[in-house]
């Protein structure tokens, strides 16, 4: 599934023209930002030798899912991290711009999910930028991404093995077992971890 495919039901939330569909599309727009960047982060994780088979997924799988303080910026750091390229680069020029608004978009879905905001709170229009903005954060993520790592975070099925040989080789740190993930995780991902200096840096800019 490409990036204009999965957003597709987003903008058939816009089309309704329901009184909640601009509160409702931009949710769904920001899980489909966090899924994009936990696929990409798992897909990195599946490229060490060590892990092969479907139990060696469905141990990965619940390691990740167990922990209860991994949240967008956890993701984001522990993909940085573990990725030859960071999520900086593979953004662009666009980055600084699109992680503040990131930083806000937090608040609102923290709100959103604890029933503290309506459309009322927020224009229809602004509630659009927000999801224009999700949008493209995603496109570019996942072009860049595609070119260098060879997967988008859309396409089905993140565990899998990349088309490039070398990715193996190229990632920061080598996670060779599933007690070194959790470990990996704890480290770097932890909600409380989770703002690196690189990225308070990045968003002043």
């Amino acid at each position: 599934m490409s990036c204009s495919a999965e957003f597709k039901t987003v903008d058939l939330v816009l089309g309704l023209k329901a009184e909640t569909s601009g509160v409702d599309a931009f949710a769904l727009s920001l899980i489909k930002a966090e899924r994009q960047i936990r696929k990409l982060f798992t897909y990195l994780v599946f490229q060490s030798p060590a892990f092969l088979t479907t139990a060696d997924i469905l141990c990965l799988i619940k390691t990740l899912a167990a922990d209860r303080y991994v949240y967008f910026n956890g993701v984001v750091t522990g993909f940085d991290a573990l990725s030859p390229t960071p999520v900086k680069e593979l953004i662009g020029p666009e980055y600084g711009r699109l992680w503040a608004r990131f930083c806000e978009f937090a608040r609102f879905r923290n709100k959103i999910f604890h029933g503290q905001l309506t459309g009322e709170d927020l224009t229809t229009v602004e509630l659009r930028t927000n999801v224009d903005d999700i949008k493209l954060w995603c496109r570019l993520l996942a072009k860049r991404a595609t070119c260098e790592l060879g997967y988008d975070g859309f396409a089905r099925d993140s565990f899998r093995k990349s088309p490039m040989p070398d990715l193996a080789n190229r990632l920061q740190v080598k996670i060779e077992s599933v007690e070194q993930y959790a470990a990996f995780i704890a480290a770097h991902m932890h909600m409380r971890k989770s703002t690196s200096s690189r990225a308070r840096a990045d968003v002043r800019k």
